[in-house]
């Protein structure tokens, strides 16, 4: 049994910096008047019903909370940020400079930043979706200054000694008689960007450890450098020794922000890297959180396959990333590399995920990610086709597509502080031409689209409708088929089958990642045959389109010519 859950959660994760920007520009490291913004209120209830068509169940808004920039909001009563410890002129979403705060660059009215959010939350919930926002928790920005914490909040690092490497009840670490020293040759903004503040300098004495755990004064240029590592109260320097007991302040202070952002009517979090967070602080935490609010999801970013279930179970994560098991495997199988292999997948089903695949979050593109129609991933967007089809019906576990993945958003060029790596910057101020086309100045009705870039959303649309709106994968059992068709006309490492289906419904999946048609024989094995009383002649009709296949005798099986990166799910 895959679940016992009768629901599929289907995520889109939208960058609003990026998703309602028309600006055509697109300048080298282009400033925000140059390369402009998209803002919270362009999320209007046109793109949030036809993103609620599509299949979607949820949203989630990444960068929302303020974050370190280069761009100057002091007019505002907003503290600059010193450019040398800011990556990219935008900064990034992930070095977060005020957890109870809203990023000014998404408001229309920057002094009613937050009620542009809210408002925007009881607009995602008119029309039907859920919100989700980012959790960073292991790290905050090098210039972290809270002006909108609730009264009473202490800000971090504000009660510590900083004599001290580690303590406890400090918040940060430290390098007591040494002061930071931002990473020689970098070069914050790009030649054309000017800053008082831009000085290869920066004022911190004792210098704190930084984000992916460096413990030293002079990180290189590689590093997270503009980023803080926060204290949970293990002793890094010492043999990882943990001090839990009595609760360290960061947890609490932890506790206090998600707590302000339920109120704020947020229905989930993903949390960021928390496999460097220690596991008994989300075994605390989100229990604690949900007493208040059961229907609260956590969706944890994760890498390391050996230790999902401790996250899961003792950690109580509703759902971790697929990334190092079915990511990394379809996308070998996508790219059609020598080494690639349908056994991949099996590897994931038998072994990484087999007590708990409904806690897997199943995607081929995210921020992180390169995409699927840059070069140097698959170059087309077509052939993620049997890959998608595997990421969204493999498991009753939730399925995530990222905003332009839709339309072939390639991401070609360098951005600024990102370079031509494939993916959509986080760091820059940015357009996304191909999405833009959709978004059609804000009426997202799709019409610049092309008509290939028409027909791939609504390959997506059918996909996600049909994972999220059939109990054979919201909630349905499977079978891997691949064993009892090793030797069967067709089958290769190229192609897979398995079964979705309930006592009411039956769906055979059949793929190719092949770049040439393939004709096959699909055999079921005889305990199947007789556990869904499957007599003679069956018909199969393709969920994804309008074909209809047939077999004289199933016990022969069904001859099926699959298309070429192509795949079908066929109800029978």
């Amino acid at each position: 049994m895959d679940s016992s859950t009768n629901h599929k959660h289907i995520i889109y994760q939208m960058f609003p910096r990026l998703f309602g920007n028309t600006n055509t520009t697109n300048k080298f490291y282009g400033s925000i008047d140059e390369n402009g913004v998209g803002k919270l209120n362009d999320i209007n209830d046109k793109a949030l019903q036809e993103l609620k068509a599509m299949g979607f169940t949820h949203i989630w808004y990444t960068g929302i909370v303020e974050h370190a920039t280069m761009t100057d909001y002091s007019q505002f009563g907003i503290k600059p940020d010193d450019p040398d410890v800011v990556k990219g002129r935008a900064g990034s979403p992930y070095a977060i400079k005020d957890y109870y705060d809203i990023d000014p660059d998404l408001a229309v009215d920057v002094k009613k930043r937050m009620k542009e959010f809210e408002a925007l939350v009881k607009r995602t919930h008119t029309n039907g979706l859920k919100v989700l926002i980012d959790f960073v928790p292991n790290h905050v920005a090098r210039t972290y200054n809270s002006d909108a914490k609730p009264k009473g909040v202490r800000d971090f690092g504000a009660d510590d000694d900083t004599t001290q490497a580690f303590s406890p009840r400090n918040d940060f670490y430290y390098t007591p008689g040494q002061a930071f020293v931002v990473p020689q040759g970098y070069n914050p903004g790009g030649e054309g960007f000017t800053s008082p503040l831009k000085d290869g300098k920066f004022d911190e004495n004792p210098a704190k450890a930084i984000g992916n755990d460096v413990f030293s004064a002079t990180p290189a240029i590689n590093d997270w450098f503009e980023t803080l590592k926060l204290n949970y109260g293990v002793d890094y320097l010492n043999n990882r020794e943990c001090h839990f007991d009595p609760i360290p302040p960061v947890w609490q202070k932890m506790y206090d922000i998600l707590h302000f952002w339920t109120e704020k009517g947020v229905d989930g979090f993903r949390c960021d890297m928390v496999e460097i967070v220690p596991a008994e602080f989300w075994g605390w935490l989100i229990p604690k959180l949900k007493e208040a609010h059961p229907q609260l999801i956590f969706i944890g970013e994760a890498y390391d396959p050996r230790i999902y279930g401790k996250y899961i179970f003792t950690g109580h994560f509703d759902y971790l990333y697929d990334k190092e098991g079915l990511y990394d495997g379809i996308r070998r199988l996508t790219r059609n590399e020598w080494n690639a292999t349908i056994w991949d997948i099996n590897k994931v089903v038998f072994y990484e995920s087999k007590d708990f695949p409904e806690h897997m979050l199943r995607f081929m593109e995210n921020h992180d990610e390169v995409r699927i129609a840059a070069p140097d991933f698959a170059g087309s967007p077509w052939l993620a086709v049997p890959g998608m089809i595997v990421t969204a019906t493999l498991s009753t576990g939730p399925v995530m597509i990222y905003s332009g993945q839709e339309v072939g958003e390639p991401a070609v060029g360098p951005e600024g502080f990102s370079g031509n790596d494939g993916r959509t910057t986080i760091f820059d101020y940015w357009g996304m031409p191909e999405l833009q086309k959709w978004v059609n100045g804000h009426k997202f009705d799709g019409g610049g689209l092309s008509d290939e870039q028409k027909q791939l959303r609504r390959f997506y649309s059918t996909l996600l409708n049909v994972a999220g709106q059939n109990e054979a994968f919201t909630h349905g059992n499977f079978y891997e088929l691949m064993l009892a068709n090793q030797h069967s006309r067709g089958f290769d490492e190229r192609v897979y089958a398995y079964l979705r289906y309930t006592d009411v419904q039956r769906v055979l999946v059949l793929v190719n990642f092949s770049r040439y048609e393939r004709e096959i024989n699909i055999m079921l094995p005889r305990d199947v045959i007789d556990m869904m009383l499957l007599r003679g002649a069956i018909a199969f009709s393709d969920m994804l389109g309008d074909k209809v296949y047939h077999t004289i005798n199933i016990e022969d099986g069904l001859y099926i010519k699959l298309p070429a990166s192509g795949g079908v799910l066929l109800n029978f």
